[in-house]
C-alpha cells in the first residue's frame, strides 16, 4: 500500500475508534442491549455450575398440591411442614409466602416458628406507593443497624420504596428475621440484579436473601453494615455493589440447578433427612400454576425461590460479579481499536477479516473467563463492534482506492505482460512506478525480413492476416516466457525482461524465449506453405544492460510502459545486423555474459554460440562483440565459440 493511502487507513482506523468511544460515554442503546445478550451468553455458554450443597428447596409442585389440596394451603398445614423440617435438622427455614391476612391457624403457625427460631419471613415493598405503611416494632428491627459514609447517598441514592407489605404482626414477631423479596428486571424482562438495599422511611432494609446468610454465618444484627454506594458487609465477607446498592446475580445455572424436594416428601415423611439436616431450606412455589416465575440470563424459566437459592449460595461462598467501570471499557475500546488498525494495515481483505474474527473471539474469550474465573464483567459490544466497523471501513476504503489503482495497472499492462506479472504489480504497486529508473534489462528486437517486398507482392488483406497471425504466435510466446511486450512497430516486435518485476534469470529468458520464437515461426512457415501462401523469415536480437524504463508519455493522454536508452537502441542495431551476417539469432556479449554459466552446465539443450564479429553500430562508439545463436542437432554438446580478436567493423548506416 502506498503510503499517502497507508497513513489515510491509519486515521480511518483511529477515527472510528474514537467514535466508539464517544457512544461508550454516551451509552448507546443498541450496544448497551447487545452487551446485555452477551452478558447472557456467557450464561447460557457454560450452563450448570456445581451449586452450594448447604441450600436446598422443599417444592409446592404440582405432585403436593394434587394430593393436598390447591394453594394455598392452610396455616395448620404450612405448620406441620414448618416442625417436621425443624424435626429433620433444618439449620434455617426461609418461607418464600407473604402471610398478609390473618387465618384462625395462626396460632399454630406462630408457635410453631417460635419454638424453631429459625424461619425466615419476606415482605414486599412497592414502589408505586399502593400499599399501606403502617409497620410494626419487629419490622423495624430488620432494618440495617451500621451504615457507614452515609452521606454519599445524597449523590447516588438507593433504590426507594414508598409503601410495604408485611406479615401479619403475630408472624412478624415469630419469625428469626424478616427482609424484602422484591425483583426489579432490567427493561427486556430478565432478572439480573438483586437489590440488596432498599430504602424506606428513612431507613435501609436487606433483602430476604442477605438475612438467610447472615443467620446462617451466626452473625447478629450489628455485624450486617452498608457502607454506602460501594458495599455490603456480613461479619468478614465484603459484598460489592453498584452505587444504589445493587448486586449482579451469579447464577449458578438455569432453572433445577439446586435440588427440589417435594413438600409433600417431607410431611409423609418420605424425604431422606440428610438431605436436610443442617442445611438452608427454601419453601417456596415450584408448580407450574403458581405464578412465580421469572426469566433469567441462563434460563427462560425459573421460579423465585431458584433465584434466591442462586443468590444466598453466592453470598455464602462470596461469589460477585463486579462491572469493571466505563474508563476501564474505554481503555479496552481503545487499546483494542488502535492495536487492530495497526495489524489490519498491513494485511489484505481475507487476512483482514480473519484478524477480525480472531480478535473478537479473544476478546469474548477473555470477557468470558474474567467473568467465571474473577467475577469480572467487561463490555465487549463497544470493542467488538468497533473491530467490526473498522474492518469494514478500512477494508472499503482500500478497495476504492487499491481496486482503481489495480484497473489502472491492469489496462496499463495487461496487453504485455503476463496475468501473474499483473497480479504481482496489483499486490506489489510499488514496483510500478509511474516515473522512470534504472534497470538492467534484456531487450529484444524482432523483425520480418524483406517485409516491405512481401508487402507489395500481396495484397494488403492477404499481408494484415499473415501479419496478424505472426505477431499473436510471438506475442504469445513472450508472455509465456514472463516478457513485458513493449510495442509493435509495423512488423517489428520490441519485449524485455527485467521489469516491471525485477528478474534476475531475465537474460536466459530472454534467449530461451526467442529460440522458442524461432522454433514456432519455422513451423509457421511449413504450414503456410500447405496453404500456399509465401512464407518470410524474421530477424531476432538481444541486448543485455542497464535502461530507463517506466512510464513514459504525455500524462493523462497516452502513456506506455517502455524502455530507453543506449542499450535498447543496440538491441535494434543488433537486430539490423542479422540481415548483414545472414543469421536468425543475434545477441550481444553483455547477453551472452549473462548465460554462459548456464550454456556450460547444458541449460539450453544443444545451442552453438558462435563468435560472428567485432562491430562498432552507428550512434555507439565502443566496439561490441555480438553472436549468432542456433540450435544444433539432439545429442550435440551445447559450446561457445569465441569472436576472433581483430579490428571492429564499422556500420554506419541504422
Amino acid at each position: 500500500m502506498r503510503p499517502k493511502r497507508k497513513h489515510i487507513t491509519y486515521l480511518i482506523g483511529f477515527a472510528i475508534t474514537f467514535v466508539f468511544v464517544l457512544l461508550a460515554i454516551g451509552r448507546f442503546v443498541p450496544f448497551e442491549r447487545l452487551e446485555m445478550l452477551l452478558y447472557d451468553l456467557r450464561y447460557q455458554l457454560r450452563g450448570k455450575a456445581a451449586a452450594p450443597a448447604q441450600i436446598v428447596i422443599v417444592g409446592i409442585d404440582d405432585k403436593s398440591i394434587s394430593a393436598i389440596g390447591r394453594w394455598p394451603w392452610s396455616r395448620d398445614r404450612m405448620a406441620d411442614l414448618v416442625d417436621r423440617l425443624n424435626v429433620m435438622g433444618a439449620r434455617i427455614i426461609m418461607l418464600d409466602f407473604i402471610f398478609s391476612e390473618p387465618s384462625p391457624q395462626d396460632d399454630r403457625l406462630s408457635v410453631s416458628m417460635k419454638r424453631g427460631k429459625n424461619v425466615i419471613l419476606p415482605f414486599v415493598f412497592d414502589f408505586e406507593g399502593h400499599s399501606p405503611h403502617e409497620v410494626d416494632d419487629a419490622f423495624l428491627d430488620n432494618a440495617f443497624m451500621v451504615i457507614g459514609k452515609e452521606h454519599l447517598y445524597k449523590i447516588h441514592s438507593p433504590i426507594t420504596a414508598r409503601g410495604v407489605l408485611l406479615p401479619v404482626p403475630r408472624f412478624s414477631e415469630s419469625s428469626a428475621a424478616m427482609g424484602h423479596i422484591n425483583m426489579l428486571p432490567d427493561q427486556d424482562g430478565k432478572l439480573r440484579w438483586e437489590a440488596l438495599v432498599v430504602s424506606f422511611m428513612g431507613q435501609l432494609y436487606p433483602s430476604i436473601d442477605l438475612q438467610v446468610a447472615r443467620l446462617y454465618k451466626g452473625l447478629s444484627p450489628a455485624e450486617m453494615s452498608v457502607e454506602a454506594t460501594d458495599s455490603v458487609t456480613l461479619g468478614n465477607t465484603v459484598i460489592s455493589t453498584d452505587p444504589f446498592g445493587r448486586m449482579l446475580i451469579p447464577y449458578y445455572g438455569p432453572h433445577n440447578t439446586f435440588p427440589v424436594i417435594p413438600a409433600l416428601d417431607v410431611l409423609e415423611g418420605k424425604a431422606n433427612t440428610s438431605s436436610v439436616q443442617g442445611r438452608i431450606v427454601l419453601v417456596g412455589p415450584t408448580a407450574v400454576g403458581i405464578h412465580d416465575k421469572i426469566v433469567t440470563p441462563g434460563s427462560a424459566i425459573m421460579f423465585g425461590v431458584e433465584k434466591h437459592a442462586n443468590m444466598i449460595g453466592a453470598i455464602l461462598e462470596n461469589q460477585s460479579i463486579r462491572f469493571t467501570g466505563r474508563v476501564a471499557n474505554i481503555l479496552i475500546i481503545i487499546l483494542m481499536g488502535i492495536i487492530f488498525t495497526l495489524l489490519i494495515v498491513q494485511m489484505r481483505a481475507v487476512a483482514g477479516a480473519a484478524l477480525a474474527a480472531l480478535c473478537i473471539a479473544i476478546l469474548f474469550a477473555a470477557g468470558y473467563a474474567l467473568f467465571f474465573k474473577w467475577g469480572l464483567w467487561i463490555d465487549i459490544s463497544y470493542a467488538g463492534n468497533a473491530i467490526i466497523v473498522i474492518y469494514f471501513g478500512t477494508t472499503a476504503y482500500r478497495y476504492a482506492t487499491e481496486e482503481r489503482y489495480a484497473r489502472q495497472i491492469r489496462s496499463m499492462f495487461s496487453s504485455y505482460v503476463t496475468e501473474k506479472i499483473v497480479n504481482e504489480l496489483i499486490r506489489n504497486p510499488e514496483l510500478a512506478r509511474l516515473g522512470g529508473e534504472r534497470r538492467e534489462v534484456t531487450v529484444l528486437f524482432s523483425d520480418v525480413k524483406g517485409f516491405t517486398t512481401f508487402s507489395e507482392q500481396h495484397s494488403p488483406e492477404q499481408v494484415v492476416a499473415i501479419l496478424n497471425e505472426y505477431l499473436t504466435e510471438m506475442t504469445n510466446i513472450i508472455i509465456r516466457w514472463d516478457g513485458t511486450l513493449d510495442k509493435f512497430v509495423g512488423d517489428m516486435i520490441v519485449a524485455f525482461w527485467g521489469a516491471p518485476l525485477k528478474q534476475p534469470n531475465h537474460a536466459e529468458l530472454a534467449v530461451k524465449c526467442t529460440l522458442h520464437m524461432k522454433q514456432r515461426l519455422g513451423e509457421l512457415k511449413e504450414i503456410w506453405l500447405k496453404q500456399g501462401q509465401v512464407p518470410f523469415e524474421a530477424g531476432f536480437g538481444l541486448n543485455t544492460g542497464e535502461v530507463i524504463v517506466g512510464n513514459i508519455g504525455a500524462e493523462g493522454k497516452k502513456m506506455d510502459y517502455t524502455v530507453i536508452g543506449d542499450n535498447v537502441n543496440l538491441g535494434s542495431r543488433v537486430e539490423g545486423l542479422t540481415r548483414k551476417y545472414g543469421a536468425g539469432i543475434i545477441i550481444t556479449e553483455a547477453t551472452l555474459d549473462r548465460i554462459r554459466d548456464l550454456v556450460a552446465a547444458g541449460k539450453f539443450g544443444h545451442l552453438l554460440i558462435h563468435g560472428l564479429d567485432i562491430v562498432t553500430v552507428k550512434g555507439k562508439a565502443e566496439p561490441v562483440r555480438i553472436y549468432e545463436v542456433a540450435s544444433l542437432d539432439e545429442g550435440s554438446v551445447c559450446r561457445v565459440i569465441e569472436c576472433e580478436d581483430k579490428e571492429a567493423t564499422v556500420f554506419r548506416e541504422k
